[in-house]
């Protein structure tokens, strides 16, 4: 058996290189969110909505000022942008605390906050250098949204399936037929 010491290293190396895959996947996926964006961009703005299944889904430019899937407008609240940027970083910020503080957690897990913070970069990086988010996707009966909003959702699930497999399952209380 390989002494204590030697094999810390080992882990510590493991451990890095498991940091830099995750942090590489994280800028791809950030990097996919901005060049479907720059397409929508390109091929949308100016153009009438793309029928990709016709009454079920289609593609089209829209320039989202407020936050995920246009909640805020529906309230008829309009923040600045420099405010929603503030909030995605604070949150952002959160969530890697979070994310590191579970560094010996399983890839799940990890695979879940890769994808969520890849989301909120890709949409926090959005309003920095356009002053809003380029939503392009459109379901019907759903908000127009992007690839950062599906990757913060399917993220956002993933933790959820996970964090709901490691809770305890406690027993349903004992009633009692008498009176105590």
């Amino acid at each position: 058996m390989p002494p204590p010491v030697r094999r810390l290293g080992w882990t510590m190396k493991r451990s890095r290189a498991c940091a830099l895959a995750l942090l590489l996947c994280v800028v791809c996926l950030v990097g996919c969110d901005h060049a479907t964006k720059l397409a929508a961009e390109t091929a949308l703005r100016d153009h009438a909505p793309l029928r990709i299944v016709p009454g079920v889904m289609d593609l089209v430019y829209t320039e989202n000022h407020g936050v995920a899937f246009s909640a805020l407008e529906r309230l008829s609240l309009h923040p600045p942008a420099w405010a929603l940027f503030a909030l995605a970083v604070v949150a952002t910020s959160a969530l890697l605390a979070l994310w590191f503080r579970r560094r010996r957690a399983a890839w799940p897990e990890h695979a879940g906050f890769a994808l969520v913070v890849a989301g909120a970069l890709g949409n926090a990086l959005d309003r920095v250098a356009r002053g809003h988010v380029v939503d392009f996707i459109h379901v019907r009966f759903w908000p127009v949204f992007n690839v950062a909003d599906i990757l913060v959702v399917a993220g956002g699930m993933l933790l959820l399936l996970v964090h709901a497999r490691r809770a305890p399952r406690s027993p349903p209380p004992h009633i009692s037929a008498s009176p105590p």
